[in-house]
This record gives structure tokens, C-alpha cells and sequence, in this order.
């Protein structure tokens, strides 16, 4: 029991975290470039340290094909986060968080197609209702953005987050055993030499407070976050890491309307709300009503 109420504390304190970053990239005032490969940077000293003292780096701990794999998987996460906090000036953190929660679905194909998974009726349901849900927010966008199309570029860059978090979610199912906290710092590391050529060093920051919240991101936002979130996942079941995870875009949403004074619409609010649902009922393993289902166990039913 402890060992779960302390999985809880570090899944909610890691989504908190996770919560906040938008506040972070907006106030950073760097391009989206910038951002990610100083937050690349800092994570990857402060991960580098924390594979030192977990004994990480020893070598022989990696063969050809794990560490290949992990590098594709961080090419994909990097381009997640360029694609995410691109979106957060186009649509709000909000909007882009809640469409970038559709990551699960995109999972579900690329695990239909890589990995052979099998894709039920109830999975569909949750897939369609939460293209309802994209439908919904997307029809419910604010009057200020009605004239343009920042708006939907914004949910399009959630999207293409989403489906890059998919692809580097598949890579860690294939590097199952592999030590969580390495694969981080291959990760970052690959995000620093994908990203050098194209950050602009003369535009870093001049003051403390500049270079203050880019350290953060990458020693709270990266660094630490990684240490709770692998930490929780190994402590928890699998049913309540998928509902923990919803405390992130809560957060989100929060930190943007104290923040930003963002107000969602009451489209959008109900849209956030069919996706969110929709994420939970394909996270948690809800199951329909249907006449086949009736006589299988709840447990039976999360499985699937």
C-alpha cells in the first residue's frame, strides 16, 4: 500500500509538472527551436547525472539495435515537442493539450500496425467519440480567430504532436527492460544534435530570468519529471497510471486561464470533455453495454 500511495504522489506531482510547461515556453520568449534544444541540453546534464549515479553508464549495458531504436524514439519526441509548443500560440495551451491527448488513439493504429495489436469494437467507439470530440472544438472556435486560420493550425500541430509521441511510445514498448532514465538522456541528447543547427545562439537569454526558466525546464520539466514518471509507472498499475495522467491536461487548463486568461467556450469546454472522456474510457479499459459483453467480467473487459 505504501508503495502505491507513493506511485500516486510522484504520477500526480510528474502531470502537475507536466501541467505547467506551457507557461514556461510562453515566457521564455525563445522560438520553439530554442526552447526545445536548451531544455534538450539542460535535461540531458541533469539526466546524464542522475545515469552516473544510478550506474547507467557503464558500457555493455546497450546493444546496436536498442540504442538505434532509442534514437529513433527521440527523434520522435523532440519533433513532439516542437509540433506541442508551436500549437500553444496558435490554439492555447488549453486547446492544444486537450487535442494532444488524443495521443492513445494514435497508439491504438500504430500498434495495429507495428505491433499486431488487436482493435475491438469499444476501442472504435472510443476512437469515434473522440473524433466527435475534435469535430466539437474545432467548430467552437473563438471569435477572434474566426477570421483566420491560426486556429486550426494550432490543432493540427496537437495532432502531429500527438502522432510523434505515438511513434516514440511504440519505440519504448520495443525497448521494454531497457533502463527508462538512459533512454531519456539518449533522447535529449539526440534532441541537441537534431536541433543545433537550427537555433539561433545570439538569441538566447540576457538576463537571470531568461536563462532561469529554460534551466527549469530542463532539470524540473525533463530531468525530474522523468525520475517521478518512470518512477510512479513501476510502482502502479496500469488502470490508475492512465487515470493519474488526466491530472495533466487539468492542469494545463488551469495554469492557462490564471495565467493567459484563456476562457474556453462552452463548445470547446464540451469538446475537452468527449475527448478527455474518450481518452479515459480507451486508458481505463471501460467497456460497452453490448449483448457480448454482458457475461464477461469487468476485469475481463479492461483487457481487452
Amino acid at each position: 500500500m505504501n508503495e502505491i500511495k507513493r506511485g500516486t504522489v510522484e504520477m500526480t506531482a510528474a502531470m502537475l509538472i507536466s501541467g505547467t510547461i506551457g507557461w514556461f515556453v510562453l515566457m521564455s520568449g525563445q522560438a520553439v527551436t530554442g526552447v526545445v534544444f536548451w531544455r534538450c541540453f539542460f535535461g540531458a546534464l541533469t539526466l546524464l547525472f542522475i545515469c552516473g549515479a544510478m550506474g547507467l553508464l557503464r558500457p555493455g549495458i546497450l546493444s546496436l539495435k536498442t540504442f538505434s531504436i532509442a534514437v529513433g524514439g527521440g527523434i520522435a519526441i523532440v519533433l513532439n515537442w516542437l509540433l506541442l509548443f508551436a500549437a500553444y500560440s496558435y490554439a492555447s495551451i488549453s486547446i492544444a493539450t486537450t487535442v494532444y491527448n488524443t495521443q492513445p488513439f494514435m497508439l491504438l493504429g500504430l500498434g495495429a500496425l507495428f505491433l499486431g495489436e488487436r482493435i475491438t469494437f469499444t476501442k472504435l467507439f472510443w476512437l469515434g467519440l473522440a473524433f466527435a470530440g475534435m469535430v466539437v472544438i474545432v467548430e467552437g472556435k473563438p471569435a477572434e480567430a474566426a477570421g483566420g486560420g491560426s486556429y486550426a493550425i494550432g490543432i493540427l500541430l496537437s495532432l502531429g504532436a500527438a502522432f510523434f509521441y505515438a511513434l516514440a511510445a511504440i519505440a519504448a514498448k520495443w525497448l521494454k527492460g531497457t533502463p527508462p532514465h538512459l533512454i531519456a538522456l539518449i533522447q535529449v541528447s539526440t534532441g541537441i544534435l537534431m536541433l543545433a543547427p537550427f537555433t539561433n545562439f545570439s538569441a538566447a537569454p540576457r538576463d537571470v530570468g531568461g536563462w532561469s526558466i529554460l534551466i527549469t525546464m530542463g532539470i524540473v520539466h525533463t530531468g525530474l519529471m522523468y525520475v517521478l514518471l518512470y518512477g510512479a509507472i513501476q510502482k502502479l498499475p496500469t488502470h490508475l497510471t492512465g487515470a493519474l495522467s488526466f491530472v495533466y491536461p487539468i492542469a494545463a487548463i488551469i495554469v492557462d486561464r490564471f495565467a493567459f486568461g484563456h476562457v474556453l467556450g462552452p463548445a470547446q469546454i464540451l469538446g475537452a470533455i468527449i475527448i478527455l472522456a474518450a481518452a479515459a474510457g480507451m486508458n481505463l479499459g471501460w467497456t460497452l453495454p453490448l449483448p457480448w459483453n454482458r457475461n464477461h467480467h469487468l476485469s475481463k473487459g479492461a483487457a481487452e
